[in-house]
């Protein structure tokens, strides 16, 4: 029935499945992986990676053989955390030091965890875990250091969250969503910049400038956030901060009730707006990239990002079902991410104006959004200036204007050149005739003229016989 309802679909919207089949089809790795040559350890290690998110699975196994491994381990090493931290099953007096130490985990000999409820969906990687620790064991010391330090801290701040009574009811201050996002997605954009940056991939500058880094990280995770609402919701955890939500609803449970619909748009407006001020930075990241692979592993998530935004931008749905965007515009995204920076700019122009066109007036945001999107474009226009060709036209008329004086003065000042020149060329060979010995005084008495009329008078009168 699934098939059938997915022909139907296409059937009325071919352009995207134009998308996928030119994805399909035209789309080539920068590099291949081939399993082939791996130990079952690590083969099993990317069934686990296919299985906790195909999206990131796919990206990362196109990296360059240098970096595909370490980054896989790095990507379950973190996900095994999560799936500790999201599991409600697990008290919070087991979860907590569990979560403390699971950077020593990561090299305990065959070391697996089956805790989890039944109904965890990652809760298999942790069953097998013993995978992952043979893998991390035989990584280079400077990539393993870098996951261990991050995997540290980020355990640190989910337990911290874990015990902590009051966030058990939500986030409640801005600051508390920024430090949270921090630590679940500005750290894995500490890791991965360590990372590309101790391989060669990337500009060392990129560490001077860790809040490019975090919003990397928080960009993604907000974006999650305010996607997730509703599925967050029914496992009754909350991470929208009520210093927001608590401006247009009384109770939590108010923003999925249709007759505060308007109030929660407005809501979320304020939750797209706190996520886009991220969006100049993850760009300028971006043009750190030295590597393509690396490349379209950084920018097709934020690429994804962008258009999720558009998605749940002024949309009530959101509140009452999970959306995401077709396979078709994500095929789209990621041909046009996986090619250079000019391009990820487009789509984030595109999707900016997309959103600017959705802005309401009645919105109580409506201004500060429209500042926000205005400011990407300009950002945008800083790295890749539009050749507007008005803009154009106008500045060759103003040319053509100048040109007429121009030639002038150029004309004006040629013909004093030729003119010195002359000067000085008829000084030296008038020079060069007195040095050697001319008869002026012969030009002066008309010597020379009746000279010259006299041998003319000789040459004519001789005869030349035949030979």
């Amino acid at each position: 029935m699934g098939g059938l309802k997915e022909v139907i679909y296409y059937m009325f919207h071919p352009v995207q499945l134009r998308h996928i089949i030119q994805w399909k089809m035209w789309h080539e790795p920068v590099h291949v992986r081939d399993s082939s040559k791996e130990a079952p350890t690590l083969q099993s290690c990317f069934k686990f990676l296919d299985m906790t998110s195909r999206s990131f699975s796919a990206v990362i196994q196109e990296l360059n053989s240098e970096m595909v491994v370490p980054i896989a381990l790095f990507y379950l090493a973190l996900r095994g955390l999560d799936t500790i931290e999201d599991d409600m099953t697990i008290s919070a007096s087991v979860k907590e030091p569990m979560l403390r130490e699971f950077y020593k985990i990561l090299t305990k000999d065959g070391w697996t965890f089956t805790g989890n409820g039944p109904d965890e969906k990652d809760r298999e990687l942790l069953v097998h875990f013993d995978d992952v620790v043979a893998e991390m064991k035989k990584l280079k010391k400077n990539y393993y250091d870098i996951i261990e330090d991050i995997t540290l801290k980020m355990g640190n701040g989910m337990a911290d969250y874990a015990i902590n009574a009051e966030f058990q009811s939500g986030v409640v201050t801005v600051a508390q969503y920024e430090e949270y996002c921090h630590y679940v997605a500005g750290l894995v954009g500490e890791g991965l910049t360590r990372l590309f940056v101790e391989g060669g991939y990337a500009n060392p500058a990129l560490l001077e400038r860790m809040e490019l880094t975090e919003s990397m990280g928080q960009f993604l995770q907000k974006v999650n956030i305010i996607r997730d609402v509703h599925e967050d919701f029914e496992d009754n955890r909350r991470f929208w901060p009520k210093d927001i939500w608590g401006k247009y609803v009384d109770k939590w449970e108010d923003m999925f009730d249709p007759k505060y619909r308007t109030q929660a748009v407005h809501c979320s407006s304020e939750m797209v707006l706190n996520a886009l001020k991220h969006a100049e930075h993850c760009l300028f990241y971006m043009a750190g990239i030295k590597e393509q692979s690396v490349f379209n592993f950084v920018a097709i998530p934020q690429a994804m990002a962008i258009a999720t935004l558009d998605l749940v931008f002024q949309n009530p749905k959101i509140f009452d079902s999970h959306l995401k965007i077709t396979k078709g515009d994500a095929c789209h995204l990621m041909t046009q991410s996986t090619q250079n920076l000019r391009l990820v700019c487009d789509v984030f122009r595109q999707y900016a104006r997309r959103i600017a066109r959705k802005n309401d007036p009645r919105d109580p945001h409506y201004l500060e959004i429209s500042m926000t999107l205005g400011k990407i474009e300009q950002f945008i226009e800083t790295l890749f200036p539009t050749q507007d060709a008005k803009n154009v036209k106008a500045l060759h008329s103003e040319k053509a204007e100048e040109k007429p004086d121009t030639d002038v003065w150029e004309s004006l000042m040629l013909v004093f050149a030729v003119l010195v020149f002359m000067l000085i060329m008829s000084g030296l060979m008038l020079g060069t005739a007195y040095v050697f010995g001319a008869r002026w005084d012969m030009v002066r008495n008309g010597t020379v003229s009746a000279t010259v009329e006299k041998v003319a008078q000789i040459t004519t009168s001789l005869a030349h016989e035949e030979l």
